[in-house]
This record gives structure tokens, C-alpha cells and sequence, in this order.
């Protein structure tokens, strides 16, 4: 440094940027690793930063997965309001058709990562209660979205039947087709007068 300069500033890093980073590298290792496999070191591998600084803002495993987990449901919110929004008006019958093609087993790649972190993550919260709140938040953002096209049990469990779909997809040797996801959902989500009347006449 020439005499008579001022010292260069050292250039402060982005702590929201930082943590975002690490986020998403958080969720990459447990794409990869597992769950069984997250650690501070992987992170800061996978984020390409000092390992002092996943621990400095996740002081704990369970830090890391707590806001990988808080990631992964505020992306499938901002997932659903978009579907809803360009969908609006649907019948109950028509909503189960565009639900069978978006549940379909996703192929080997991104897509199938994303959901395999957030299964893995939402499987942690069994083990973790801390976790359980933002895990529920999932399964409600669900029947949210669900009520805009019928009513607020049905709902409740159609967004059941959407979790043990995806899950199946994910971990069956052999898949759902897309026609038993559609039969399931339309039993589900389309009232059935068959049904109605053995439930009246049972009385």
C-alpha cells in the first residue's frame, strides 16, 4: 500500500445472503446424503464457504434442518398459490384430473431431489418436536389450497391422500400410475350418490 492511502476496506459479506447459501446447500447435502449425512462440514463444503460460518449462524444440525425445512414449505406454498391462482373456478372433478398430472412420479433429477429433501425434512419433525410446527404447516398449505375447490373436510382429506401418493411415488418399486392417482383423488374429491345412498339406507 502506497504511503499516504487509507487501508482498503475489508468488504462485509451479506448475512442474509450467507444464510440463504447455506440454506440451499443444506438441502443439497440431504438430497445427496440424507439426513443421516448432514453435517456442518458437508455444508460448508457444498456452500463453498468457512466452515466457522455454518456455525456461526446454525449452531446445531438440527438448526440447519430446522431452516432447510422452513425453506422447503414457504417454496411449497409460493407453489400452490400459483397453481390456485391459474386455475381458479375449477369443479371438484376437474381439480382431481390436474392433481393426478401434478403428483405424477417425478424422473431421476431436480425434481425428484426437491421432493425427496422434503419428505426427508418433514420425516425428521417424528424425531425432532421443534420442527413439528413448521412440518404441519406443509399439510395445512395443502388443504388451503384444496378448500378453494370444495369443502373443508374433504379437503382435510384429499391433502392426506396427496401426502401418501407423493410418499408411495418416492419409495414403491413400482410407482402409481397416473390413473390410479386420478381414481384415488375422484373418490376423494367427487361426491359419489352410490355411497350416499347405502350410508341412508344403513339408518
Amino acid at each position: 500500500m502506497a504511503a499516504g492511502q487509507p487501508p482498503a476496506k475489508r468488504r462485509r459479506r451479506d448475512p442474509a445472503l450467507r444464510i440463504e447459501e447455506i440454506t440451499a446447500a443444506t438441502e443439497r447435502v440431504i438430497a445427496e446424503r440424507g439426513i443421516e449425512g448432514l453435517t456442518h462440514r458437508a455444508v460448508a463444503a457444498e456452500a463453498g464457504v468457512p466452515l466457522g460460518a455454518t456455525t456461526y449462524h446454525f449452531a446445531t444440525k438440527d438448526d440447519l434442518i430446522a431452516a432447510a425445512l422452513r425453506r422447503s414449505v414457504d417454496r411449497f406454498g409460493a407453489y400452490l398459490d400459483e397453481w390456485v391462482a391459474r386455475r381458479p373456478g375449477l369443479t371438484a372433478e376437474q381439480c382431481a384430473v390436474l392433481l393426478a398430472d401434478a403428483v405424477l412420479p417425478p424422473g431421476d433429477g431436480p425434481e425428484r431431489d426437491q421432493q425427496m429433501v422434503e419428505f426427508e425434512l418433514y420425516v425428521a419433525a417424528m424425531r425432532r418436536p421443534a420442527l413439528r410446527e413448521i412440518a404441519e404447516e406443509h399439510h395445512r398449505l395443502s388443504v388451503r389450497a384444496l378448500a378453494r375447490y370444495t369443502d373443508a373436510d374433504t379437503a382435510e382429506a384429499a391433502g392426506a391422500a396427496l401426502m401418501g401418493v407423493s410418499l408411495r411415488a418416492l419409495a414403491a418399486p413400482v410407482p402409481p400410475t397416473r390413473a390410479e392417482i386420478e381414481r384415488v383423488l375422484l373418490r376423494i374429491l367427487v361426491p359419489n350418490p352410490a355411497l350416499g345412498a347405502g350410508e341412508e339406507g344403513a339408518q
